[in-house]
């Protein structure tokens, strides 16, 4: 009998020390399930650079579910299945230990061998242990005490469960459901609800779908990595969708809320391609209907990034496939952020008719009353509001250059209905295109609306150089009482008569009528008033000589100018030669002296380099300049054919700087100088370009009225 208690001893001690050491590895091996939930803040960046030759098996074990799939995909491995399944596949192909022996070592245990008469008999149930742990698991779950119904799994899936003897179905079920309560308790039993899922799936169990579609949205936060205060995440939503995908009802169970749920969890952790990838896969894969919200998520992720604007427009053909109307969405807020996203992209590809198209849609509409849809769509957040802006701005630019001015007014007051504020140069843009296409009415009205705008502080008030090209534009088109409202406008905000401009443009209306005596007048009442001619003033009381027919004059204008130290410019000598054309050998003769003046001012400029605005400075002749020396040459020959000058001595003399001014664009000398002009233009800002264009403007409208007198000469 003592022999007999020793031997029960010593085996009861031996049982007792094999289950400490089996407890003591198990323990070991799941480390990472009990600190995974530590590990969901920046692993992305910690382990981007993990080389190779650094990993190990602890590495490995801490790797999230989507650096375990793009390892995988790097090495040419199946990247589908649960997470213990990646790291498996994993550690295989790196050739490291995929676990540890669950068996218990008892090698070194003494081995008790009892006398041949003793004989036991195990009449004890041998499903005693597991049947009372299950118990024990379902009275925790049931009391709602997760994490000791978790430990308590875990012990029966180590010790107890066997191939013929798994873990039950309900048992994995009601621990799930002690885990989603309370939404996954703040996300703290993310993990182990994950793991219970993929152990579902493994098992071929079916995981029921409301608690799996649960899980995967509670799991989800607005923390780093789509975690909620450093639980959960994207990875472990991920996890668990692969697991509800791999269990026998497969990816039905999955609601379009899920779904959308880790799409907008990617898009906002800054994962636009995997994000854009899924919302995809969702219409149409899955045939689903998304929020707008999901879409919209996507899209403001895709355009905060750089270079992804052909991702937003894949956004939005998606939301069209989905069934939405682009004309009607902008009713719900998703729809406008969304629509915001499409013009901050159309405005990174620098394609305005999309941007403009998508505000038009917003505008078309219903529900957003008192204001408009694009009006909203525009005040969506800053960076729309300057997108819309800079592709109004630029479409306004595109009108101009094409000299489109009905198209220039609409975006003007398109931005202006949207709650958009154009710049003062954009304002000064339209009314030039206005004055330079003739349209005084349009351009009176723009600028009365621009007075009233700058009075309720919605605007700068207009410079003086505007108020001069509206009353230029009357005048061309004879609009006397448009003039008159105008200059009492001008009086009212800048308290002025005008400056050099308008008295230039009085100068003009004189130089019409070939006044000689009421231009020169004027001239001389500027000097006394302490104004100072300007090279637009000179060329002015020129044009009047062209139209009085007196070219003596006009010469004596230009020596008279350079006398004030106002050189001439390109205008300037055309407008001189203009008026030589009057059949006249004297004329002739003059014309001839000037153009000898012309070129050695352009061997001045090439010497010294252009200096100041290049329309408004240079001497370089343009395409009218060899009209008129054309001209000059034609009348020359007449001249020699009537027999007032010898036709040799016309050929060596006078034609001579005639024919180098019509040959001037083959010479090296030509290509010198339109590099220097566009060097210069391109080193002005934009307001010394639109006063530059505004002069060269008054310059042209003066060697236009030279031309109208001279068409049948020229």
């Amino acid at each position: 009998a003592a022999a007999a208690a020793a031997a029960a001893a010593a085996t009861k001690k031996s049982s007792f020390t094999s289950q400490n050491v089996v407890k003591k590895q198990c323990n070991n091996y799941n480390v990472a399930e009990r600190s995974s939930q530590q590990l969901s803040m920046a692993l992305d960046t910690q382990y981007e650079t993990t080389s190779e030759a650094s990993m190990d098996f602890e590495t490995i074990r801490k790797l999230p579910y989507r650096q375990l799939q793009k390892y995988c995909k790097d090495r040419g491995l199946t990247a589908n299945g649960s997470t213990a399944a990646l790291r498996t596949r994993l550690l295989e192909d790196l050739g490291l230990v995929t676990g540890r022996s669950e068996e218990c070592d008892t090698s070194g245990d003494e081995e008790i061998c009892p006398p041949d008469e003793i004989v036991f008999v195990d009449e004890s149930d041998p499903d005693f242990d597991f049947n009372a742990l299950v118990t024990e698991i379902q009275e925790k779950s049931s009391m709602g005490h997760w994490k000791a119904a978790v430990r308590k799994l875990k012990q029966l899936s180590k010790r107890y469960a066997r191939p013929d003897k798994p873990v039950p179905e309900q048992t994995f079920i009601a621990v799930l459901e002690a885990c989603v309560a309370n939404r996954l308790h703040g996300a703290r039993a993310s993990e182990p609800a994950r793991k219970i899922m993929e152990d579902m799936a493994e098992q071929g169990y079916t995981i029921p779908a409301n608690l799996g579609n649960q899980c995967v949205v509670n799991c989800l936060g607005n923390g780093p990595n789509g975690s909620h205060d450093g639980c959960g995440g994207i990875d472990t939503a991920l996890a668990m969708l692969a697991a509800m995908e791999s269990s026998p009802s497969g990816s039905q169970m999955i609601t379009v809320d899920t779904y959308g749920a880790v799409v907008s969890a990617l898009s906002l952790d800054g994962a636009v391609e995997e994000a854009c990838l899924l919302l995809r896969a969702m219409v149409v894969d899955h045939s689903f209907t998304p929020p707008l919200s999901v879409f919209s998520d996507v899209a403001h992720a895709a355009a905060k990034a750089e270079n992804m604007g052909e991702t937003v427009l894949q956004v939005l053909s998606l939301a069209k496939a989905s069934g939405y109307i682009l004309d009607s969405i902008a009713s719900a807020q998703s729809g406008r952020e969304l629509l915001a996203s499409g013009v901050i992209a159309a405005e990174q590809m620098n394609n305005l008719p999309l941007g403009l198209r998508l505000l038009t849609a917003a505008a078309k509409a219903e529900g957003c009353a008192p204001d408009k849809g694009d009006a909203l769509v525009a005040s969506t957040s800053s960076a729309a509001q300057r997108a819309c802006t800079l592709i109004h701005r630029r479409a306004i630019d595109t009108a101009v250059k094409d000299d489109n001015w009905k198209l220039a007014v609409k975006l003007e007051e398109l931005m202006v209905n949207r709650s958009l504020t154009p710049s003062t140069s954009v304002l000064r843009k339209v009314v030039g295109v206005c004055v330079k296409c003739e349209k005084s009415k349009k351009a009176t009205s723009f600028l009365l609306e621009w007075i009233q705008r700058a009075e309720d502080g919605k605007a700068e008030k207009p410079p003086l150089s505007v108020f001069n090209n509206v009353v230029n534009a009357c005048e061309i088109c004879g609009e006397e009482e448009l003039t008159l409202v105008v200059l009492d406008a001008m009086k009212k905000v800048h308290q002025s008569e005008g400056n050099i401009v308008t008295t230039n443009i009085a100068l003009k209306r004189l130089a019409k009528q070939g006044n000689l005596m009421a231009v020169e007048g004027l001239i001389i009442g500027m000097l006394q008033a302490g104004m100072e001619p300007n090279v637009v003033t000179y060329t002015t009381a020129i044009g009047a000589c062209v139209k009085a027919e007196d070219s003596a004059m006009a010469v004596e204008w230009m020596r008279r100018m350079r006398s004030r130290l106002v050189m001439p410019n390109c205008y300037t000598y055309n407008t001189v030669l203009a008026a030589c054309l009057d059949g006249k050998l004297e004329s002739t003769i003059r014309a001839s002296k000037v153009a000898t003046e012309m070129l050695q001012d352009i061997q001045k400029e090439l010497r010294d380099g252009l200096k100041g605005s290049s329309e408004y400075t240079s001497v370089i002749p343009d395409a009218y300049t060899k009209v008129l020396a054309r001209s000059l040459m034609k009348q020359l020959r007449e001249n020699w054919r009537s027999g007032e000058i010898n036709m040799q001595v016309a050929k060596s003399t006078v034609r001579v700087p005639l024919l180098k001014l019509v040959d001037f664009d083959k010479s090296e000398a030509a290509a010198e100088i339109q590099k220097q002009k566009e060097t210069a233009k391109a080193q002005l800002g934009e307001d010394a370009q639109l006063n530059s264009e505004e002069l060269n403007q008054d310059l042209a409208n003066v060697v236009a009225m030279a031309k109208a007198h001279r068409t049948m000469e020229v």
